[in-house]
């Protein structure tokens, strides 16, 4: 058991640009294989991670200033950690090591959009289907908020961001520098992973499902849970903070473990922003719930709190929401908040009633509307895998809205587990969930529902680019297709269903 609170939180470092080209920031990042000490008791871990940093270092960007970005990668030529073979994408002929970043959340052309496809290799020596160029452009034409970055390699995701690749991205415009919100030293970003690791610090991945798959070796995984949670990059670390409000924006990382976070003292989150930009008003919550993907602009007030230990801690099942609580001396604990005494200067944040302005949705505006199954069945070796309207990767494309168009797509869970599903290049807004028969849908394969469509929770009534999908509900999102045309994807976050087949292209079909 390693101690907890004995490594200080850090802080990820933020990234200049190494020049200017035509009033355009030029970014240059490599990913590289490191060693870091993630815990003060365990031997140094190998990593990899952007410019060799994990979580790699955190982009500072303002609305409206495109910056262009090459992504570089040093890494090895043989992964470290267990690759199935029987995966699309990876299968024999595939290059092990294969990387491609997507910038999650970012509304931005297809050919910088990360397509799974779009893989390239260290140095550039191969490179996939749909590689365009290795420099990417983002136009950072959205709303201030909290995006990541991490790979999106065909087949080897789950094991690439697994291995480290991921960071934050944060946008910035006026209407937020407007607002009195804690910033500096007291604004943080706080990245949420597990992992598991070896008596000699090494990343433990399981190379076999229990039981194990007759004739796969090593075999994906349906989920994985480490039995370590991590903040930007530390098991169970510290952090100091004074009597008085803290930003966090928060991003949970994980492969596929769900956060329910509170705090020991029952002090409330208040949220101030979702996915994609603040809230209209913030909203007081005391269970902060995640799904993998997700993210939460909140406010902590510790000025009520001075002197005290505050335990971070994390309540939901894994699987979620069916499967076991969190062991309340381990995966129970995320970190800790050291509330010191005194104030270094004067507190004069403030969180004000309105934050932004907010223009609700109406289905009235759709063109179309989906009804999409998020199902499973097995595959040629039993292995249960999910699937997007009960289509394969390699199935023909289905969902082809025009650019412009605005739709409706019902998420129909028939699964168990809750799927945090993600489009590229949209943002949306959540309409509403309503139950259905499962039994019904056993016996008959209808869906009935069962009771009245429920709007979403004050918090998730904002910009969103990640939506939980729960088990025998339907989940309506309303989107519009714009600005860019082209081939992107759409698919569940907990990464081992991604990388199962559990992603689906879609294409932004262009006016004339």
């Amino acid at each position: 058991m390693l101690e907890k609170f004995v490594d200080r939180l850090p802080i990820m470092p933020v990234i200049q640009p190494l020049m200017m080209k035509n009033q355009i920031p030029y970014y240059d990042l490599t990913m590289k294989e490191s060693m870091l000490k993630l815990h003060r008791d365990l031997p140094p871990t190998r990593v990899w991670g952007y410019n060799g940093l994990f979580p790699g270092p955190t982009f500072h960007v303002f609305r409206g200033q495109p910056i262009r970005v090459l992504w570089r990668s040093a890494l090895p030529e043989k992964h470290f950690l267990p690759i199935d073979t029987t995966v699309h994408g990876a299968d024999h002929g595939a290059p092990e090591v294969r990387t491609v970043v997507h910038l999650h959340g970012g509304v931005t052309p297809d050919t910088s959009d990360g397509y799974p496809e779009a893989w390239f290799t260290p140095g550039f020596q191969q490179v996939g289907r749909y590689f365009t160029n290795a420099v990417y452009e983002y136009p950072n034409d959205q709303a201030a908020t909290n995006l990541w970055y991490h790979d999106h390699a065909m087949g080897i995701t789950r094991l690439n961001i697994y291995a480290g690749l991921a960071g934050m991205y944060i946008v910035h415009d006026e209407e937020e520098q407007s607002l009195w919100l804690p910033d500096g030293e007291f604004d943080i970003p706080l990245v949420l992973q597990d992992r598991s690791f070896r008596a000699d610090g090494s990343l433990y991945y399981p190379a076999e499902p229990t039981p194990p798959v007759e004739g796969v070796d090593p075999s994906v995984l349906p989920d994985f849970f480490g039995k370590t949670n991590l903040v930007n990059g530390k098991v169970w670390p510290y952090l100091e903070v004074e009597p008085r409000k803290y930003r966090f924006r928060i991003l949970n990382g994980a492969n596929a473990r769900f956060y329910g976070l509170s705090l020991s003292n029952d002090l409330p989150f208040l949220q101030i922003g979702t996915d994609q930009g603040l809230l209209e008003h913030p909203v007081p919550v005391t269970n902060l719930l995640l799904a993998p993907a997700e993210r939460a602009d909140v406010v902590i007030d510790f000025s009520s709190s001075a002197g005290e230990e505050i335990v971070m801690r994390n309540g939901a099942a894994s699987p979620f929401p069916q499967g076991k609580l969190p062991n309340p001396k381990t995966t129970g604990v995320v970190m800790q908040f050291r509330v010191k005494k005194h104030l270094s200067s004067p507190d004069h944040s403030n969180v004000p009633h309105n934050l932004s302005t907010y223009h609700v949705m109406n289905p009235v505006q759709s063109n179309n509307e989906r009804n999409l199954l998020l199902s499973m069945r097995p595959d040629e070796y039993g292995r249960s895998i999910h699937l997007l309207n009960d289509q394969l990767w390699t199935d023909p494309i289905t969902e082809m809205p025009r650019l412009g168009d605005v739709e409706i797509w019902s998420l129909v869970n028939v699964s168990n587990a809750t799927h945090p599903i993600h489009l590229h290049l949209v943002k949306f807004q959540i309409l509403d969930r309503q139950p259905f028969d499962a039994e019904v849908y056993e016996n008959e394969g209808r869906i009935v529902p069962t009771g009245k469509r429920m709007k979403p929770a004050l918090n998730e009534q904002g910009w969103k680019d990640t939506v939980r999908a729960n088990p025998k509900e339907i989940t309506r999102i309303i989107m519009k297709f714009e600005p860019y045309a082209g081939l992107f994807v759409w698919h569940c976050h907990i990464l081992e269903h991604e990388d199962y087949e559990m992603m689906r292209p879609y294409v932004v079909v262009g006016k004339g």
